[in-house]
C-alpha cells in the first residue's frame, strides 16, 4: 500500500511542476508582443524554467521539484520596422521580445501531456487502493 501511495507522490510532485511550467509559458505566450515603453529599450525577455531531482528523505526517493525561473538572455530579440511606436530606434526598428510563440505552443503541448499522464497515473493509483479495500471487505 505504501508503494501506491509513493506513487501518487511522485505523480502529484509531477503535476505541480508540470502546472508551473505552463504558467511560465502562458507569461511567455501572453507577453509576445510586449515591447519596451521608449526609444531603444529592451522588450520582454522571454523566461524558461529548469526542473531538477531531489530526494526525499522522509519517504526515500526522487521527486522532481522547479529548480530555475529565469530569463532567456542567448536569443537575441527580432527587429521589426516600426517607425511611429514610441519604443522605436532611430532607424525606425522597435525590439520585439525573443519568444516563439510556436514553440511556446508545443512546449505547452507537452507539458499538459506530461500533467495528464500523471493525473492518470493518481487515478490508476487510486482505482487499485479503491480494489485492494473491496477485496479486504469481502
Amino acid at each position: 500500500m505504501t508503494d501506491i501511495m509513493n506513487a501518487m507522490t511522485i505523480s502529484a510532485n509531477g503535476m505541480r511542476t508540470q502546472g508551473a511550467r505552463i504558467r511560465v509559458i502562458s507569461e511567455n505566450i501572453a507577453n509576445a508582443d510586449t515591447t519596451g515603453l521608449t526609444a531603444g529599450s529592451d522588450p520582454y525577455r522571454r523566461q524558461t524554467i529548469s526542473f531538477k531531482n531531489e530526494l526525499n528523505r522522509e519517504m526515500g526517493f526522487n521527486i522532481v521539484e522547479v529548480n530555475d525561473i529565469g530569463v532567456d538572455n542567448k536569443t537575441p530579440f527580432n527587429l521589426e520596422y516600426k517607425p511611429d511606436h514610441p519604443a522605436s530606434n532611430a532607424e525606425g526598428y522597435v525590439k520585439m521580445p525573443n519568444v516563439n510563440t510556436m514553440i511556446e505552443m508545443m512546449d505547452v503541448r507537452e507539458a499538459s501531456r506530461s500533467y495528464e499522464a500523471n493525473l492518470g497515473m493518481i487515478e490508476q493509483s487510486r482505482a487499485m487502493i479503491s480494489r485492494t479495500i473491496d477485496l479486504l471487505r469481502t
